[in-house]
């Protein structure tokens, strides 16, 4: 069974949305194997989000994910890196289809409610970054 790896971002969090965000993956069928709060220190941040690290919006993204709580959740189910995908929308809010997580509630970016992994490699590397062996 395939699993990925979300974070409910700090303005996810703060706007009261983390059961909303969490209840149209288990409405989809995936099984939330792993959940906790927390918060995202600035150095695995900048480890977590290195592929951006040359691109000029990558301070504000650093900024935007170490702002405050935060929910870690492992998802699992067929397919999951690709549902998850399909479920958050695009990572522009602006050309995040409505009925998407993204394109239902968030305005701009770099605040754009939830991150996922993008696949199953990236997913277990994420779980092992915020939530061990």
């Amino acid at each position: 069974m395939e699993q990925t790896f979300i974070i409910v971002k700090p303005e996810g969090v703060a706007r009261g949305l983390v059961g909303e965000v969490l209840s149209r993956f288990e409405r989809k069928g995936l099984k939330i194997k792993r959940l906790a709060m927390g918060e995202v220190k600035e150095d695995v941040a900048k480890v977590h989000y290195g592929h951006h690290a040359d691109k000029p919006f990558f301070g504000e993204l650093i900024q935007a994910i170490t702002a405050g709580p935060v929910v870690f959740a492992v998802l699992e189910g067929p397919g999951a890196v690709q549902h998850v995908r399909n479920l958050i929308g695009a990572t522009d809010p602006f050309k995040a289809a409505p009925g998407t997580i993204r394109g239902d509630f968030a305005l701009e970016n770099p605040f754009n409610i939830v991150h996922a992994s993008d696949s199953p490699e990236t997913a277990k590397e994420e779980i092992k970054r915020f939530f061990g062996d």
